[in-house]
């Protein structure tokens, strides 16, 4: 019985690809212009250098054409008077769940799976409108989300996913509770798993096979958890995940389809760990020591770090163990900011807003605290040429070649015109009604350049 129904699933897997090539072309959310765009009277923040440039910014065909002097501008080019205000790359976020940033944990146990990428795709326009063109997917199954707002269907940012994020049993990914343990041989995957949030894997081959799973779905970038967390119901912070053999596996894997490992880990014995074996991005990493700082640099590994505070927008704790880890990252997150900058660390900014619908409107000032350890300049950098660096690392699978983070010739035209100087008031970023207007790609999403502020 086993061969027919294979073969009548395969079957039924061709004609739903068959069917889904041949549906009509969507209506572009927002049109690509006839004519080419010139953003005139600005100042312009690059992506790179510390302080504003003069000039104004031609757009055509998707991509910015150029960066020329005042005046200079073709005559047939539609015009978009930014004076007073300051032109920028987009943001990136190098740390987003693009299906779980916005659901409430009781939803992501107990709705329907289509309902929760509805709202996925809901917050995936707001997203964009706080000014974010671009985000690196740190674990959830947003392949249909990315592939919609790439065909156009739906407003949102570019998605560089991960698909799920692969655990061990016991590890950070493994959300199953406690009447499905043991899983035998016979036993049905876990609802999370099923959805594709996550994939629990032992030994080196089921790492294997986990990891080229979601690179046959389309990852631009593997996520492994290599230790515990703050929130987790059953794995302390201080638990080392994966041994090196499965770690190894999977960051084979990836190199063998020409992209990389990002490993979620807090401690400096799992950072180093992960290192040895080749992952190339630590997510968090805030408790890591110099002698880590040093190992990451040295391995021209990337640091992505996220501003933990304990503050206002941290995740409200009721264990006291996890309010005690909190507050442990919390000064660990002043730490690695500091250790990061001092040993020349290629270092990423994300939010890992997670299960927090309120939460997700506060994505531009999470990166904006940034400035409270670095200069503005750097925070901006970090936001956009810094986390392209990061998105770039995927080589052969970008789903985006060409330059992002960027204010110059031949990148991709993701920009934002703001009403103020980023330079001298960081948290302008973090304000979306003082963005007056959000570019993707050549197109505007967003514009209020005529409106009074």
């Amino acid at each position: 019985m086993i061969r027919p129904l294979t073969r009548r699933a395969a079957l039924a897997g061709i004609g739903a690809t068959v069917a889904a090539a041949a549906l009509p072309a969507a209506p572009p959310v927002r049109a690509q212009p006839a004519r080419p765009l010139l953003l005139t009277g600005a100042r312009i923040f690059d992506g790179r250098g510390p302080a504003l440039i003069r000039g104004e910014v031609l757009v055509e065909a998707g991509r910015i054409a150029a960066v020329i002097p005042p005046g200079q501008g073709p005559a047939e080019a539609e015009v978009l008077d930014c004076a007073g205000l300051t032109v920028m790359p987009g943001l990136i976020d190098a740390h987003w769940h693009s299906i779980l940033a916005a659901l409430p944990l009781t939803v992501a146990y107990t709705a329907d799976v289509g309902y929760i990428h509805l709202l996925a795709a809901q917050e995936a326009e707001r997203t964009l409108m706080r000014g974010f063109t671009s985000v690196r997917d740190a674990g959830g199954p947003a392949f249909a989300l990315k592939r919609a707002i790439d065909e156009g269907r739906f407003p949102g940012p570019r998605i560089y996913p991960s698909g799920a994020m692969i655990t061990q049993t016991g590890g950070h990914g493994d959300f199953r509770l406690r009447a499905e343990i043991p899983r035998g041989p016979l036993s049905s995957l876990s609802a999370a798993e099923i959805m594709g949030v996550s994939a629990i894997a032992d030994g080196a081959p089921e790492v294997l096979r986990r990891t080229r799973e979601q690179l046959l779905l389309g990852a631009s970038q593997v996520k492994i958890m290599v230790g515990g967390g703050v929130s987790s119901a059953y794995d302390p912070i201080d638990v080392q995940q994966f041994t090196e053999g499965e770690i190894r596996a999977a960051v084979q894997a990836a190199r063998d389809w020409g992209t990389y490992v990002a490993a979620h880990v807090y401690t400096s014995g799992g950072i180093g760990r992960a290192l040895a074996c080749g992952v190339l991005s630590i997510e968090h990493g805030q408790l890591a020591d110099a002698a880590e700082a040093e190992a990451m640099a040295a391995a021209g590994a990337w640091w992505s770090l996220q501003p933990f505070l304990a503050d206002e927008d941290a995740n409200p704790q009721a264990d006291p163990e996890a309010r005690a880890a909190q507050a442990r990252i919390a000064e660990g997150t002043v730490r690695a900011i500091a250790l990061g900058r001092a040993h020349g660390v290629k270092m990423a900014a994300g939010t890992d807003i997670l299960f927090n619908p309120a939460g997700t409107a506060s994505q531009g000032r999470q990166i904006a605290k940034f400035g409270r350890f670095m200069p503005a300049a750097e925070v901006l950098r970090l936001a956009t040429s810094g986390n392209a660096g990061l998105l770039a690392l995927s080589g052969a699978r970008n789903p985006y070649p060409g330059a992002l983070g960027v204010v110059e010739a031949g990148a991709h035209a993701d920009l934002l015109v703001l009403d103020g100087d980023p330079l001298t008031e960081i948290g302008v970023i973090g304000a979306p009604e003082r963005m007056r207007l959000i570019m993707k790609g050549g197109a505007v999403v967003k514009n209020t350049l005529g409106a009074t502020p």
